[in-house]
């Protein structure tokens, strides 16, 4: 028989802890090493993650271990079930429609066997723009209404990659800095960046139906303030790197705030979309004044999709 005096003796001294200790933190930005968490007023930097955590993405609350050395084990909210779903029979479809598709295919001297056939005269045949066959079937008498012909799937989206990069100040490229980079730390003078394409973003899209344009960045370590920094970023017209300075067309627009290491993608203005897809305008750039948003960038790849 247990003694009441005792039992509240040990319900009352601390026990030690036992088990995986966790604590929740927000994703600030996903990095090639992991993510960059915010805890309160604290930023640490490419936190290493478990397999478990998937899809990262900035703004994630997730649970980090109380350690030395922080994981982030696993993501908080709700199941991802369905989104994953969703995603699955996107690709799915995707998948199917680069497939040619027949269900049976069988012949021989007599005719089939079965109802619902139609005999065919003549036998057409033909590749559409997207380079699917399609057939036609010529009939003597049509005992059955021909079955619809099923809608067109917009073709496979394309990711276009930049030929060259590279950085500009005082009216001529920069030869200290090997990747874009927008504004002025030390007092040299602004610089300002540039990805380039040649005429590849615009042969991508000729003929189709653009229906959106989304472009990927990394910043860069050692650029600037640990913090989140927008990009400046804006259209320019030229093919390659100029020898003299860079000239920056349409913007700026902010689409994309980003701490070091972290990386993101956004979705280029409608406007932006029909300049590029039409080559008026050639790639993309960034520029800015001062110290408050220098920071580098890498990436610049764009990836095209389309309408039927």
């Amino acid at each position: 028989m247990s003694d009441p005096a005792d039992d509240l003796g040990r319900l009352l001294v601390p026990q030690p802890q036992t088990g995986l200790q966790t604590r929740s933190a927000q994703v600030d930005g996903v990095t090639d090493r992991g993510v960059n968490l915010r805890i309160g007023d604290e930023l640490l930097l490419d936190i290493p993650c478990s397999e478990g955590y998937r899809n990262r993405a900035a703004g994630d609350w997730v649970a980090v271990t109380k350690s030395v050395r922080p994981v982030v084990v696993w993501r908080l909210g709700d199941d991802p079930g369905e989104a994953t779903e969703d995603e699955v029979r996107e690709i799915a479809a995707d998948t199917a429609s680069d497939l040619q598709v027949v269900r049976a295919v069988t012949w021989g001297t007599g005719a089939p066997s079965g109802t619902g056939w139609q005999a065919g005269t003549t036998v057409h045949a033909r590749k559409n723009s997207a380079g699917k066959v399609e057939l036609y079937v010529q009939l003597s008498a049509v005992t059955d209404t021909s079955p619809d012909v099923p809608p067109g799937r917009a073709p496979s989206p394309v990711t276009v990659t930049p030929n060259s990069s590279g950085s500009w100040r005082n009216g001529r490229p920069d030869d200290y800095a090997n990747t874009p980079m927008q504004g002025d730390w030390t007092g040299g003078g602004n610089r300002r960046g540039g990805w380039f394409y040649g005429a590849k973003i615009a042969s991508a899209c000729a003929g189709k139906n653009v229906s959106s344009m989304t472009v990927a960045f990394t910043r860069t370590r050692g650029s600037g303030v640990n913090a989140k920094r927008p990009m400046h970023l804006y259209l320019h017209d030229y093919q390659s790197e100029p020898s003299g300075q860079l000239a920056v067309g349409d913007g700026p627009e902010e689409l994309l705030q980003l701490s070091v290491g972290a990386r993101g993608s956004a979705t280029l203005p409608a406007s932006w979309r029909t300049a590029l897809a039409s080559g008026t305008a050639r790639g993309l750039a960034i520029y800015a004044s001062g110290r408050t948003d220098y920071a580098g960038f890498t990436g610049g790849q764009i990836t095209i999709r389309f309408s039927p």
